[in-house]
């Protein structure tokens, strides 16, 4: 498809995802970006098109030829980005890039700018294309005051926020807010346009020399360097790994490089369905996704990344267990007030919020995650201190004494708390981990408490958490009602995955949760109205339980369909929707990536030599 028919509001599976360690930008398959934070994953975006398509903001770069073609990749193990754009007269490319920390070796990292860098490179022939840059402060909320201060270095300030347009020299001022020009490239040569973000009071009354075109070259091939030595890290054998590898980059590129958090995705507010309220703020790190996380990173070697990650959890949930969080901010924070903006939204998908409510919600398996987290610290080597050990104790007794109370569970539902079953397993597990670091690192606990509370706990779940009727495990107490989630009990040790329950348990909810190869979250009705789509994480799940369970052949056939919900750059979305091959939720979702890389690990140690039967 010609790209200027597209409608307005791409797919949410057109956008590809640009990183730094401090934050991130989203590309359109007709190279504009239409999503850009400023400073931080979390910081007020510049660009927001993507929440309001008059509104929000972008910058594009569009061949000014009524017909042309667009097609893109990634560079070799990195998340720079390449978009060729084709018409009659010839064809250029534009490479976008956010310039990571280390590409600046003699840099203060203290002192790090997050940069937007667009080259454009003629290939053949000659193109002449439309450049505009229409920036839009928080949100959309203020357009900017843009001054010229050459013939192309332009500075763009509003309220907090201030950008250094440089690269473009017959750009225009329009209506003191926007700046658009026309240029024509031809076969090697580069035009190169760069957004560097900067401090109001830093631009005023004068201004930093425009980077040389050969910094700015030098920062993409350094940032291109970084990441192939990044990726080099990662190794997993067997058919599956370079699909494995382009999802560890992405949850590399959703890491705060200052602090090890990291984000569940660089979106707010895309639809879980589209049209209706099921829109959240996912820019903050949870704990459960970050115990996830460090699973995954460390099974692929990569065990620097995921000890900053477990340090940063040490450090946000330390010091009080009573007043532990769910999520926190990539700095540690802990306020994160959602907020309602005043925005179309995604194809009219509103409310469009910022900040996330469900930070003060009870969410008991926190407690399990944090001490499975330590427990497999330990197994590498690394026993917890006094002051940790601590803290351990504190959110065991935590678990022990909660462990009765409902909660809104691991899919954070509005309406009502409930008894969940895997919320109390993982309260079972946090004291069943307590135990066995207790024991193995001989530390004082209240060990007969922690063991009667653990068989208390079994004891409830294996009779009000389960269906002797139909012999599997349920969605609540009490509950007749499957939930994907419950294909985590064996990943945390509470039943085996062979154990015959289980394997009831795992048919049970393939037979209640399919939806076209795929599987929902559940069935009953949270409260929130619109139907949503299928959750590509608890596909891969499954995946893992049919792969311990020696299930080969069904394994591979539900990796494979879960695989084809990523986009053309192998990215995934939260959820996918079978009758419309479209992705929802925010994009990309690091739960997903993870979740395939757990999936891959799985399959690959468990399928005999030479491949699949």
């Amino acid at each position: 498809m010609n790209p200027r028919d597209a409608p307005r509001y791409p797919a949410i599976g057109d956008y590809a995802l640009l990183a730094d360690g401090h934050t991130a930008a989203l590309v359109s398959r007709s190279a504009s970006v239409d999503w850009w934070c400023l400073r931080r994953f979390d910081g007020g975006a510049c660009f927001a098109r993507l929440l309001d398509w008059d509104g929000g903001g972008f910058c594009s770069i569009e061949p000014v030829a009524r017909e042309y073609r667009s097609s893109r990749c990634y560079l070799d193990g990195t998340l720079v980005l390449e978009t060729r754009l084709e018409e009659a007269g010839g064809e250029a490319r534009v490479i976008d890039c956010l310039p990571v920390a280390g590409a600046d070796p003699g840099a203060d990292p203290a002192g790090f700018r997050p940069q937007l860098l667009r080259v454009i490179e003629g290939v053949r022939g000659s193109v002449t294309l439309d450049v505009v840059v229409r920036i839009r402060f928080d949100y959309g909320e203020l357009r900017p005051w843009i001054r010229r201060h050459g013939r192309a270095l332009f500075s763009a300030v509003g309220g907090d926020d201030a950008l250094l347009v440089t690269g473009i020299e017959d750009f225009t001022i329009v209506d003191d807010h926007d700046l658009e020009g026309r240029v024509t490239v031809r076969a090697g040569e580069r035009i190169r346009l760069s957004l560097t973000t900067f401090r109001p009071e830093e631009l005023d009354p004068a201004v930093p020399e425009a980077p040389h075109p050969e910094e700015i070259d030098r920062r993409i091939e350094a940032t291109v360097d970084v990441w192939r030595r990044w990726d080099e890290r990662i190794r997993l054998a067997g058919p599956f790994g370079a699909e494995a590898e382009r999802s560890a980059l992405v949850l590399k590129a959703l890491v705060h490089a200052p602090t090890g958090a990291v984000v569940a995705a660089p979106t707010t507010s895309l639809p879980e369905s589209v049209g209706h309220g099921r829109n959240w703020d996912y820019r903050f790190s949870w704990i459960r996704d970050s115990q996830f996380t460090v699973r995954s990173l460390t099974e692929l070697g990569c065990t620097a990344e995921a000890d900053g990650l477990r340090r940063f959890i040490e450090r946000s949930t330390a010091g009080n267990a009573e007043e532990i969080q769910i999520m926190y901010g990539v700095g540690g924070e802990r306020r994160l007030t959602e907020i309602e903006l005043d925005l179309e939204g995604y194809r009219g998908s509103r409310p469009v919020r910022i900040g996330n409510a469900a930070s003060r919600q009870r969410q008991l398996d926190i407690y399990g995650y944090l001490l499975d987290l330590a427990w497999r610290w330990h197994e590498r080597g690394h026993s917890p201190d006094d002051d940790y050990w601590r803290f351990l104790v504190g959110l065991v007794d935590r678990a022990v004494e909660l462990w009765t109370e409902p909660d809104c569970g691991i899919w954070e539902m509005r309406d009502r708390p409930q008894h969940f079953v895997h919320s109390k397993v993982m309260c079972w597990s946090a004291v069943d981990r307590g135990l066995r670091l207790a024991d193995d690192c001989l530390r004082r606990a209240p060990v007969d408490r922690w063991e009667a509370a653990r068989k208390e706990m079994r004891a409830a779940i294996e009779h009000d958490g389960y269906d002797d009727g139909r012999g599997v495990f349920v969605q609540a107490f009490g509950s007749t009602e499957m939930d994907a989630a419950l294909l985590l009990l064996p990943a945390f040790e509470f039943v085996d995955y062979r154990d015959e329950r289980m394997v009831r348990t795992v048919d049970a909810v393939r037979e209640d949760l399919d939806d076209g190869g795929l599987l929902r979250r559940y069935r009953i009705d949270d409260g929130l109205g619109g139907d949503e789509g299928v959750f590509v994480a608890a596909s891969f799940w499954l995946v893992e339980c049919l792969a311990h369970q020696g299930r080969i052949p069904e394994a591979v056939e539900v990796f494979d369909r879960a695989v084809a919900t990523g986009n053309d750059l192998g990215l995934f979305s939260e959820e996918f929707d079978p009758r419309s091959d479209a992705l929802l939720g925010n994009f990309p979702q690091g739960l997903t990536h993870l979740s395939h890389i757990a999936a891959a690990v799985a399959l690959t140690r468990a399928m005999p030599a030479g491949g699949p039967a």
